[in-house]
């Protein structure tokens, strides 16, 4: 089935792709939400998280560049051929999926929220239409999807500029007083929130079966594409809590537009609203690839049914795996019950990170046959992959009870379909492919 994906993106896509989905509702959406429990310290918390966020990627760099970074499989497969089983790696995909599909709806609905300061629609309309449009074009092609990311990112790039250049001449200090708003309990538990700004980065290796070249691109647009993305995330912060007065944050359903109309003309304010409407579709657009894509590679190791991963001869594209991701994100955002997915993404990916960490601390001895493929030499890789562990470990401490049982119960699903899956069919080798 991956032999039918085609490789139509580049580098520029590549990098449209990661920037896309993590400049979205992480900072334009999250940051009002932590700013209720910490106050202006969240411009800190992002700067905490970095490193986390650049460890916990070195993990994803190194398996990219191994055989295993020609394939959609990211995490799964990463997993599943480091310890050679196949339970742990399914349950941690079959969460993702679920996590991506309620994310997918999020981000549909946080679209509307900004659509709706420029046109008057209903906002489930907008958020319906944005979700639609997106699956037509995936459909189409993925040559399609990196074409329509790289404008919007094009967009989004302009916007940035007119909000953080003069953004950084209007500041009022007085807005970042006091700092921590609700003390250190309140930093610490804002942090899993703003973590949501920079989940999804590794949504990138789900293009692998789509990138000429990938494993040698897509290591190092990891590394430099989150990079510039730290530096956009305090920038940004920076200027909207600078710039926006504490009583209108609380209430803001657009807090990086608003901010933008404090200290520009109508038209600069205008420019930097489509920005972040831009931002959040190159969110949706990237986001609606991955659950497809997750499906293509369970579906050969005959761990789901092979028509759930069929990618079309004709268009290159997995229809049926796009088609149950529509329709999953359209259930959650018309019934409302889109916390049902959404509340365990961020603990769901943190788990996945840790997982996969823990993948690449053990590689080498696990699987040193993978490990003597590797291309691209991470410096203090095993430093990297134990400070990815302990900050993922120390975020999953965060977790709320709600949250506990709302993974436990698709944890439940997940070993039922993964049982279902081993014992209907011979699932497929774990042998890694050699390189070329």
């Amino acid at each position: 089935m991956t032999a039918n994906l085609r490789r139509d993106l580049g580098t520029i896509e590549s990098y449209a792709t990661l920037l896309g989905i993590l400049i979205g509702a992480g900072i334009f959406k999250v940051t009002g939400e932590a700013w209720l429990l910490t106050g202006p310290s969240v411009i800190l918390g992002y700067i905490v998280l970095a490193p986390a966020v650049l460890a916990t990627s070195a993990a994803y760099s190194v398996f990219l560049s191994t055989p295993l970074g020609k394939e959609p499989g990211g995490e799964y497969t990463n997993i599943s051929r480091t310890f050679g089983g196949y339970g742990l790696a399914f349950l941690g995909a079959w969460l993702k999926i679920i996590s991506y599909t309620g994310a997918l709806a999020y981000l549909a609905g946080a679209f509307a929220d900004y659509a709706g300061r420029l046109v008057h629609i209903d906002a489930t309309a907008l958020a319906v239409a944005a979700l639609v449009f997106f699956y037509a074009i995936h459909i189409a092609g993925v040559r399609w999807f990196g074409r329509l990311q790289v404008w919007m990112c094009i967009v989004l790039g302009i916007s940035l500029v007119v909000l953080i250049a003069p953004g950084l001449f209007a500041i009022h200090r007085s807005y970042y007083t006091p700092f921590f708003t609700h003390g250190l309990r309140g930093f610490i538990a804002s942090l899993p929130p703003l973590f949501f700004a920079y989940a999804g980065f590794e949504s990138l290796a789900q293009t692998a079966g789509e990138v000429t070249d990938s494993t040698r691109r897509l290591p190092r647009v990891f590394v430099r594409g989150i990079t510039a993305t730290l530096v956009i995330y305090f920038l940004m912060s920076l200027v909207g809590l600078g710039t926006l007065p504490p009583d209108r944050l609380r209430v803001s359903t657009a807090p990086m537009a608003e901010a933008a109309s404090h200290y520009l003309s109508m038209g600069g304010a205008t420019l930097v609203a489509i920005g972040a409407i831009m931002a959040l579709l190159t969110s949706v657009n990237a986001t609606m690839l991955v659950p497809s894509r997750i499906a293509i590679v369970l579906a050969e190791d005959r761990l789901a049914p092979r028509w759930i991963g069929a990618v079309s001869p004709r268009t290159g594209t997995p229809i049926v795996g796009l088609t149950i991701t529509l329709a999953g994100a359209l259930v959650l955002l018309l019934t409302k019950r889109i916390g049902l997915a959404l509340n365990i993404a961020v603990y769901a990916l943190v788990l996945l990170y840790l997982l996969h960490s823990i993948a690449l601390l053990l590689l080498p001895r696990m699987n040193p046959q993978l490990y003597a493929q590797v291309t691209v030499k991470v410096p203090m890789q095993r430093t990297l992959a134990v400070l990815s562990i302990v900050c993922m470990a120390a975020l999953l401490t965060q977790i709320s009870w709600g949250a506990v049982k709302l993974l436990l119960f698709w944890s439940a699903i997940g070993i039922v379909l993964f049982a279902h899956g081993a014992r209907t069919s011979r699932p497929q080798s774990l042998a890694v492919p050699a390189g070329d």
